[in-house]
């Protein structure tokens, strides 16, 4: 279930001391070839961390073999001493492989305006090189950070597959890319096909997930093609297995986000283009009125509306249809059925709404809002 599972793939994670309880901190994930084709996408907020300035130069050629984690510290707003911190750890990397810096993305997620010890890091790279092996399940414990548990997953294809791990647990509404996550496949995937696949998928998958509304400053998605199984997919075929994986990674993310109860589906239908769909559904996944309304298994419809009012989209406000969990509670902007035959038990949840406005749809994820969730990013720095 691990990133080394397709051909091709080595990976390590050591403590580099940058957490205090000693845990492990740091992953590598290294392309062994005999392809280095990838593709990235990054998050779409302006202030972005150093790990994300230096990665953005790296990944502009296609080619990436290895990319290098930490968690215990964002390394953005840093200053020019953290870019410089990004680009040794690189260096070390390089070093360590025989490659060159260019060629190796960094990340790191945790608090910002946190200084990492630029020695830690360096000894630490070199500790992982030298414990490469299929050690995946390690590298995805090690960039966990508020994670209550890893997040991979394993596709497979017909002689080829396709494997991911992925660390967030909040701030998960970026714009093509939902906190850290490296994917790898042995499949032969030129790097322009990558680069189409992997941002039609995120657009499916990590982009509509929206748990808190809050964008990160560090959010990478990395996929390495080694064509170690020396099979060459069709493009279709590889973009099916690609997006089961994001899916599986993104529904993951959001089952574990900090402190929710239940996870929410909003599907929008009848919308009059796909834009509109996702703008009215991402609205009610991001009123913090809905979502505590979940949280107290209160089925309040009028949340929901008063959320779709907010958008741009074409809509008759007096004609539209709302349901919770298969119960119809609003048709045509009236009561309908009776919302006390919402089950709101289950962490499950289904919200269904139509605008009569066309053919298109789409769904965006998002959780409740607790005690738990407030209580906990009350208290991150501390």
């Amino acid at each position: 279930m691990s990133v080394t599972h397709p051909a091709g793939f080595t990976a390590a994670a050591v403590a580099a001391g940058l957490k205090s309880s000693g845990a492990k901190d740091l992953a590598l994930v290294v392309n062994q070839g005999p392809r280095f084709d990838s593709a990235t996408v990054f998050t779409a907020n302006r202030c972005k961390a150093n790990p994300v300035l230096w990665s953005q130069e790296v990944v502009k050629d296609g080619v990436v073999k290895a990319v290098v984690l930490n968690s215990g510290g964002a390394n953005c707003y840093t200053g020019a001493e953290g870019f410089r911190t990004t680009h040794a750890v690189a260096e070390q990397v390089a070093s360590g492989l025989g490659i060159g810096a260019i060629d190796v993305v960094v990340c790191s997620t945790g608090l910002i305006g946190l200084v990492n010890p630029r020695q830690n890091l360096l000894d630490g790279v070199d500790a992982a090189v030298a414990a490469l092996g299929a050690h995946g399940e390690d590298a995805a414990r090690a960039i966990m950070t508020t994670d209550t548990v890893p997040k991979q997953v394993v596709v497979e294809g017909a002689g080829w597959s396709v494997a991911g791990m992925a660390k967030g647990a909040g701030m998960l509404a970026p714009a093509l890319a939902t906190m850290l996550v490296v994917i790898t496949t042995d499949a032969i995937v030129p790097a322009a096909e990558l680069d189409a696949a992997l941002r039609a998928v995120t657009r499916v998958s990590f982009d509509r997930l929206d748990s808190d509304g809050c964008m990160s400053t560090n959010d990478t998605v990395t996929v390495m093609a080694s064509g170690a199984s020396g099979i060459t997919p069709t493009p279709a075929d590889f973009t099916v297995a690609l997006t089961q994986a994001c899916t599986q990674l993104a529904m993951q993310l959001l089952k574990d986000a900090e402190g929710a109860e239940h996870e929410i589906a909003i599907t929008v239908l009848g919308a009059a283009s796909e834009d509109d769909a996702v703008e009215v559904a991402r609205s009610v996944a991001r009123s913090n009125l809905f979502k505590a309304a979940v949280f107290g298994k209160d089925p309040n419809w009028g949340r929901v509306l008063a959320s779709v009012g907010t958008t741009a989209a074409a809509f008759d406000p007096g004609d539209l249809d709302v349901a919770i969990n298969g119960v119809w509670v609003c048709r045509e902007s009236t009561p309908a059925e009776d919302p006390s035959g919402v089950d709101l038990a289950g962490r499950e949840v289904s919200v269904t709404i139509d605008l009569k406005s066309g053919t298109e749809r789409a769904t965006v994820w998002t959780n409740d809002l607790t005690h738990a969730y407030v209580h906990e990013n009350s208290a991150y720095s501390s």
